[in-house]
């Protein structure tokens, strides 16, 4: 009896332990985009969260963005 008590509760620590690894990858992920978002504003317009990290595959609407001034 001593034994599954033993497995049970390795089980329950490893349980937990992987939870907490978890719950630290998804909070420095979302600490490090928000890090990087909140630079794009500060820097203004003219770097825009949409100009430093533009989509992969831009739409037909993307078409008016222009890098640089516009004369």
């Amino acid at each position: 009896m001593k034994k599954k008590y033993t497995v049970l509760g390795l089980a329950i620590v490893l349980g937990l332990a992987a939870a907490a690894v978890a719950k630290e990858v998804c909070e420095r992920r979302r600490r490090r985009a928000f890090e990087r978002l909140s630079a794009a504003s500060e820097e203004g317009y003219e770097l825009a969260h949409d100009i430093i990290f533009p989509d992969k595959y831009p739409s037909k609407r993307n078409k008016k963005l222009r890098y640089g001034p516009v004369f």
